[in-house]
C-alpha cells in the first residue's frame, strides 16, 4: 500500500478581525471622549460668561460708587490730614446723622461743595473736636463760619464777625496807646455797614380800565428801593501809668495803616516830642471785610438756605 503524504500548509494569519464586542467598546470610548471634551468646552465657555458678567456687574457697580463719591464728595480723615487738603474759608457745622446711612460716606468726617461757586466745607459736629480748628464763639450745629483773616485755625460765626472785629479794633488801639507810653488814650471807633435793594416790576394789568367811555388794558410800572443801614460803634477812655520808654507794638488791624506806623515811628524815635496826639483813621486800611467777599459769602448762604448773614 502506497503511503500517500499529504502536505497540509497552514498560514497564520496575524489580521485576525476583532471580537464585535471590543470594536463596539472603543467606538463607545471615543463617544464618551468627545462628549466629555465637549462638555468641559461647555463648562469652560460658561465659566467665562459668568466671570465677564460677573466683571461687568463690579465695574458698573464701581463706576457708580464713583459716580455717588463724585456727587456727595465725602471727606475722609485721612484726605483731611493730607498737606494737599486745603480748607476752604466757609465751614458750616453739620449734624452727621444727615448722610451716616449712606454706604459711600461711612467714616468720612464731613463733605464739600460749592453753593454759588464759593467752596465749602460741611463739617460734622461730631468731628469739631478732632479737627484742629477754633470756632468762635462757639461751635453749633448749623451755623457757618468764616475764616479769620489772621489765623487759619480759627473760624468766626458770620453773625459775630463785626462785632468781634470791632472789639479786637479797640483793645488793639488801646494797646499801641499803652505801649507808647500814653498817660491817658480815649478811643472812639464807628462803623457803618450799609445794605441797599432796588427791584422794577413791570406788569399788565389783568382787568380793563375804562377811560373817557373806552376800554384799555392798563401797563403798569413801578419801582422799589429800601435802604437800610446798621452803625456799631463804640468808645473807651483808658488811663495808664505812663513811660518814657515807648516799645513797639504788635499790630493787627491797623499793621498796613499809614497813620499809626507814622506815630509810632515818632514816638520810638529818640528824643521824640510828642506830647498829645489826635488821628482820625478813614479808609479799607483796617476793614473787617470786602464787600466783594461780603457779597460772595452772602449768596452762598442763601443757596444753603440757611439764616446766617454778613450784610
Amino acid at each position: 500500500m502506497k503511503d500517500i503524504k499529504e502536505n497540509i500548509n497552514i498560514t497564520e494569519n496575524n489580521d485576525t478581525e476583532e471580537p464585535t464586542d471590543t470594536k463596539e467598546n472603543k467606538k463607545s470610548e471615543k463617544v464618551s471622549k468627545f462628549f466629555h471634551k465637549t462638555a468641559n468646552v461647555s463648562k469652560t465657555a460658561v465659566n467665562n460668561v459668568k466671570k465677564s458678567a460677573k466683571n461687568l456687574s463690579e465695574k458698573a457697580k464701581s463706576d457708580f460708587q464713583a459716580r455717588k463719591i463724585k456727587k456727595l464728595n465725602p471727606v475722609f480723615p485721612n484726605q483731611y490730614t493730607n498737606e494737599s487738603f486745603k480748607i476752604p474759608n466757609l465751614i458750616m457745622i453739620v449734624d452727621d446723622a444727615q448722610r451716616r446711612d449712606i454706604e459711600v460716606c461711612k467714616g468720612a468726617i464731613g463733605w464739600l461743595d460749592k453753593p454759588n461757586g464759593t467752596e465749602v466745607f460741611y463739617l460734622y459736629d461730631e468731628e469739631v473736636k478732632n479737627s484742629g480748628l477754633t470756632f468762635l464763639p462757639t461751635p453749633t450745629c448749623d451755623s457757618i463760619y468764616y475764616v479769620d483773616s489772621f489765623d487759619r485755625n480759627r473760624f468766626i460765626r458770620l453773625d459775630s464777625i463785626f462785632n468781634r472785629a470791632h472789639e479786637e479794633k479797640l483793645a488793639e488801639l488801646k494797646n499801641i496807646a499803652y505801649s507808647l507810653g500814653a498817660k491817658k488814650c480815649t478811643i472812639e471807633i464807628c462803623e457803618t455797614t450799609t445794605e441797599s435793594n432796588s427791584a422794577q416790576k413791570n406788569a399788565e394789568a389783568g382787568a380793563n380800565v375804562e377811560i373817557y367811555g373806552a376800554h384799555t388794558n392798563e401797563s403798569i410800572e413801578s419801582s422799589i428801593s429800601t435802604e437800610s443801614s446798621t452803625q456799631i460803634s463804640g468808645k473807651i477812655t483808658a488811663e495808664f501809668e505812663g513811660s518814657d520808654k515807648p516799645k513797639r507794638p504788635k499790630l493787627k488791624w491797623f499793621k498796613d495803616d499809614d497813620n499809626i506806623n507814622r506815630l509810632i515811628d515818632m514816638r520810638c524815635k529818640e528824643g521824640n516830642s510828642i506830647k498829645t496826639e489826635t488821628l482820625s483813621l478813614y479808609g479799607s486800611s483796617s476793614g473787617t471785610m470786602s464787600s466783594k467777599t461780603a457779597c460772595t459769602i452772602d449768596n452762598a448762604v442763601k443757596k444753603i438756605g440757611a439764616k446766617s448773614s454778613v450784610n
